[in-house]
């Protein structure tokens, strides 16, 4: 046999015994894969919906007026307004609305649409009632119907506007917030894989002895990493593709990029976080060192890194700093692959700092690896 061969084969022989290990794990098997999806469920819930505004409203016209009955009519067919019809007075109205659950009443009067005997042009003003906590919902309200106003205005003035505003989403068409969400979601997977994994796993194969087992063999420190990382990067590609598949056919991911280099991404990515997780967990001695050590890790990434919210509203000096976390490169490449069909070539900076964070996070492993 070859030096190559037998330098390899104890590599080759521990990686299928690893999958089989984690398959046979059914807390693993649960934060692996199941996990992820409980998380990708909630969070596309939330940002894969319809992204319209709707605003809980009660309608009272007490006007007989075509004009009125043209006015309400509109407000029902705009899709802005979810009315209920259940209420009758204002003073229902205003009890739903102290108890949230009512956003604001539009009373269209009696005199609306009516004419004046000095003027022959309809006239008319319609109240919005608002509770006090709600001020932003009512103002955004009145603004709505400031809107409706002009084009029922515009039926019986003639007005020139000179100056004038539009509006234009810069967002790339066909996109919604969920393609946007999804990276995020796929980053705290990866996050999950890499640290939970090797901080749970190896402080318990230390406390059965199992870890000075194998170093009684002739698996080196570095082959025991490298079939780790093999193990681990297979793993967390079939994590990729269940999510992928269910974020597709449940939330219609809209996949604008290259699949091979979205798995790159996603091998790249989970080489880091496990090297994370290896570093923690091949130093500690046991859970109770390796847990503490672990949230204080990856909570900073999680809040810190935009898998939650964007990193853009953090202030300016903090978002200088969150460029060179572990975590943000591997979501901006993933965002930017799915949004953008970014490539490799593009992706450069957010390679260089996966990169160099791998060689650090590597050498602080072999470090600080013990095998009890």
């Amino acid at each position: 046999m070859s030096d190559l061969k037998r330098t390899f084969l104890p590599v080759t022989t521990y990686v299928p015994i690893d999958i089989k290990r984690l398959f046979r794990d059914k807390v693993a098997i649960f934060f692996v894969f199941i996990f992820p999806l409980i998380f990708l469920l909630i969070f596309g819930s939330i940002f894969g919906g319809d992204s319209s505004v709707s605003f809980r409203v009660a309608i009272f016209n007490q006007s007989q007026s075509e004009i009125a009955s043209n006015l309400v009519s509109q407000m029902r067919d705009t899709g802005l307004f979810n009315i209920d019809e259940g209420l009758t007075d204002e003073v229902a109205a205003r009890e739903k609305m102290s108890r949230g659950q009512l956003d604001a009443a539009i009373i269209v009067p009696s005199e609306f649409g009516s004419t004046q005997k000095d003027n022959a042009t309809p006239s008319g003003e319609v109240k919005i009632l608002y509770d006090q906590g709600n001020e932003s919902g009512g103002q955004t309200l009145a603004s709505i119907m400031d809107s409706m106003m002009e084009s029922v205005n515009s039926q019986f003035v003639n007005i020139s506007v000179p100056f004038t505003v539009k509006t234009e989403s810069t967002a790339t068409a066909g996109l919604s917030r969920f393609d946007y969400t999804f990276s995020g979601i796929l980053g705290f997977t990866l996050l999950s894989l890499g640290i939970f994994g090797p901080t749970s796993v190896f402080p318990r194969m230390k406390q059965k002895g199992v870890l000075r087992r194998y170093e009684a063999t002739t698996l080196k420190v570095w082959q025991f990493f490298l079939g780790n990382v093999l193990s681990n990067a297979f793993i967390g590609l079939l994590a990729l593709v269940l999510m992928f598949v269910s974020a597709v056919v449940v939330f219609k991911l809209n996949m604008r990029g290259s699949y091979i280099n979205l798995a790159i991404i996603v091998a790249v990515g989970t080489v880091l976080m496990y090297g994370i997780g290896l570093a923690i967990g091949g130093w500690a001695k046991n859970e109770n060192q390796a847990a503490p050590i672990s949230q204080l890790v990856v909570l900073p990434m999680m809040f810190l890194s935009g898998v939650f919210f964007p990193v853009f509203l953090m202030p300016e000096v903090l978002q200088n700093i969150t460029r060179f976390i572990p975590l943000t490169p591997i979501i901006d490449s993933i965002r930017l692959i799915i949004t953008e069909n970014a490539s490799l070539l593009d992706l450069g900076p957010q390679l260089a700092v996966i990169g160099g964070w791998i060689v650090i996070i590597y050498i602080l492993a072999f470090k600080l690896f013990r095998w009890e």
